[in-house]
């Protein structure tokens, strides 16, 4: 053991060196003397760390390998350590004894320190410890130390000599394994429970409790000022200080326009040019509210009412380019229409000087422009698609989107290296968090693509790029593999799907094709939008993943459906509310009987043993026919399977005999009923899931996000079948 008065000395020159920061420390005495202390393990520092700062020494499980080392030898001579085999049962037992002798125990789950900056594997071992000693758990997440050249991530992330570490301390918790369980079962319910708290310590360490712009900031200090963050097809990239220079710049411009708090509309498309709005006016506290621009004059002009919006800012160019003079004339009736191009003709060089020295003193700057600095209050309002009604606003906080960022970012694991590809609208919310200000703040690089609809020149884009991160829809995924070439995805790492359900026809085509995987999640507007993701680590295909950290459920029973219900969710991410249209501006928090806060997203989902989640359907998206509930998400899933190239929307109309049928609009040409009924029985489908009528069209109308527009698929039926 070190002598008290050393160990002291030492503490207070690392805690200098490191500005060592402890987070609820309270948590630590009230785990109680039988707790398992569990950490995350991001460096060769973690143990001094936790040696150095926790209130009482612990006994230390090391790995029998990393004891072994010649940098680690000399060290256990002054700790209360313990091997660690995980091939010996009986290291597994005098833990146990150890701990049931009252003897608080640390130890790192992981066993390695992480190669990757996400969570890696969790081994069994500690698990079955804290199960079979009934200990308590104590979670210490490290943060800052994987900065340092101590940690094993030299190129994925900025390597600096001391970088600020701060230990959180968790609230105490004891492994979630169900009564009445009993060997296999007791094992993986205390892994899985373990797991979870790892994750909660991921979640801790990576969430900033901050503003946007805040974290963006921080951003610029951990990956330095020069950093390139963003590209588009201008082929200029800037960097963090360029960025956060513009953005100064242009508040600056727009805070005599608009008042604190106020909902700004932003007319964009993705660019450099939007991500410098969106960061404007947060520099200045102001909401911006994303339109989707492919919702026509009607559905924007809406969104403008809303919102309460006054003031929309655009570009001459895109204007021109996407032939979008209709939706402004509609749209100058309603708000006042800037143009950026105008704007930056009329800067004045006086704030152009004062941008550029607020982008060298930006913390100074921030607190001077937007003294008001709320997590809770207003970041954003984004629209729901609109796809079955009037699109309402979707008001999200900066804790809600930071909240996401770290939930999704925890299981992914992006890093330095990593190019974003994002041709995902911005307004929509998969675009907004995934695509942009997951690698904003991560570091990574994102190359904006204005319109996910040019197939052939995106792959080749990926190619010239070097793309390493891709997010997409399944009708997006699906036409890009069958236009791109076999080598134009050879640098993509990581290809997620969202929006809709992702068809095995796509997933076959990409790993045959390119060899690679896709992991398919799924989220909601109302959620910022992930609430499930399938990871790298823990992938099931059919299904959408797990619910990510810090989000709890229930499933609302449905009359007419046997097996799930409908998702319910509580968690850091669920939006503050909705906008409705004529409510004057009122947000309306989301709540069902169970409390607000509660959101119901409307899908009919089952759960299976292992917390996987299987999308049946939207509630709304059921035919009743002669009393049994038919998912119409199913009926295109059989078209789908027939007619893989084609675009399918099954609708249900009202019907004098069985109460409701269903008709599929499909832009197949040589679609017949006598197909799928005999595709159907080979599959062991009910006959009611093959639709009454089918409707050829040339085109199957979809949303900006490639989602099918049900609203204006239901135009297209004859008005007798309407």
């Amino acid at each position: 053991m070190l002598p008290g008065a050393l160990k002291t000395l030492l503490r207070i020159f690392v805690r200098i060196l490191f500005r060592v920061e402890l987070i609820g420390v309270e948590n630590f005495h009230r785990a109680g003397p039988r707790a398992m202390i569990v950490a995350n393990h991001v460096s060769l520092l973690d143990g001094v760390l936790l040696y150095l700062f926790l209130p009482e020494e612990p006994v230390f499980a090391i790995d029998t390998r990393m004891a072994g080392r010649w940098f680690v030898k000399p060290l256990l001579r002054f700790v209360d350590s313990h091997a660690l085999d995980p091939t010996d049962a009986m290291a597994v037992k005098s833990m146990v004894r150890l701990l049931r002798e009252n003897r608080r125990l640390a130890i790192f789950p992981e066993g390695r320190i992480t190669q990757t900056g996400a969570l890696m594997k969790v081994y069994e071992g500690p698990a079955m410890v804290a199960e079979k000693a009934d200990a308590v758990l104590l979670p210490v997440g490290i943060d800052g130390a994987q900065y340092s050249p101590f940690s094993y991530l030299k190129g994925l992330v900025r390597q600096q000599w001391f970088p600020r570490i701060r230990l959180h301390f968790l609230a105490p918790v004891k492994l979630d394994i169900p009564a009445g369980a009993s060997g296999h079962e007791r094992r993986k319910a205390a892994v899985r429970s373990l797991q979870e708290v790892m994750l909660r310590i991921a979640y801790a360490v990576t969430f900033r409790d901050t503003t946007i712009f805040g974290a963006v900031l921080e951003a610029m200090r951990r990956h330095g000022p020069g950093r390139t963050v963003a590209e588009d097809t201008q082929r200029l990239p800037v960097t963090y200080r360029q960025l956060i220079m513009r953005a100064f710049i242009l508040g600056e411009v727009v805070s005599g326009a608009t008042r604190p708090g106020e909902n700004v509309g932003v007319l964009l498309p993705n660019s450099v040019g939007v991500l410098t709005v969106i960061l404007g006016l947060h520099s200045i506290g102001r909401v911006p509210a994303m339109l989707n621009f492919t919702a026509g004059s009607q559905g924007v002009v809406t969104a403008v009412e809303t919102a309460d919006i006054h003031i929309v800012y655009t570009s001459h160019k895109f204007i021109e380019v996407g032939q979008l003079q209709e939706l402004i004339d509609a749209l100058s009736k309603k708000a006042r229409i800037v143009y950026l191009e105008d704007l930056r003709s009329t800067i004045p060089p006086l704030v152009k000087m004062k941008g550029a020295i607020a982008a060298r003193f930006p913390e100074l700057a921030y607190r001077r422009r937007c003294p008001q600095r709320d997590t809770a209050s207003n970041a954003v309002v984004l629209f729901t698609s609109g796809s079955e009604g009037i699109p309402k606003g979707v008001v999200l906080t900066h804790a809600n989107l930071l909240s996401n960022r770290a939930q999704t970012t925890i299981l992914l694991g992006f890093n330095h290296r990593d190019v974003f590809f994002n041709m995902l609208p911005v307004f929509h919310s998969f675009g907004l968090l995934a695509g942009t200000l997951v690698p904003l703040l991560d570091g990574s690089k994102i190359f904006f693509y204005p319109s996910p609809l040019h197939y052939r020149i995106i792959p080749e884009l990926c190619y010239e790029v070097g793309a390493t991160i891709f997010f997409g829809t399944n009708t997006f995924l699906s036409t890009y593999a069958r236009h791109a070439h076999p080598f134009d995805f050879n640098r993509l790492r990581l290809v997620v799907a969202g929006a809709e359900k992702l068809k095995d026809e796509t997933r076959r085509l990409w790993a045959e094709r390119f060899g690679l995987r896709i992991f398919e999640g799924y989220g909601t507007t109302e959620a910022s939008p992930v609430v499930a993701v399938n990871t790298p680590m823990e992938n099931r295909p059919g299904t959408v993943g797990r619910l990510v950290s810090g989000i709890e459920c229930y499933l609302d029973p449905v009359e007419g459906i046997e097996n799930g219900g409908k998702l319910v969710i509580r968690g850091p991410n669920i939006m503050k509310g909705y906008l409705y249209h004529g409510a004057e501006g009122q947000i309306v928090s989301p709540a069902t009987e169970r409390g607000v806060g509660w959101y119901d997203t409307g899908d009919v989902v089952e759960i299976d043993d292992d917390g996987f989640i299987r999308i049946c359907g939207r509630a709304k998206r059921f035919a009743k026919i002669g009393g049994e509930m038919i998912s119409l998400a199913a009926v295109e899933d059989l078209a789908a399977s027939l007619w893989p190239e084609a675009t399918h929307a099954a609708l249900a109309i009202a019907d004098s005999r069985k109460g409701e049928k269903i008709v599929l609009i499909t832009d197949h040409p040589a679609a017949e009923r006598r197909l799928l009924l005999e595709c159907a029985l080979a599959r062991g489908m009910s006959e009611l899931c093959v639709p009454r009528q089918i409707m050829v069209t040339d085109s199957v109308p979809v949303l900006g996000s490639g989602k099918i527009d049900y609203r204006k698929a239901r135009e297209l039926l004859p008005k007798e079948v309407s």
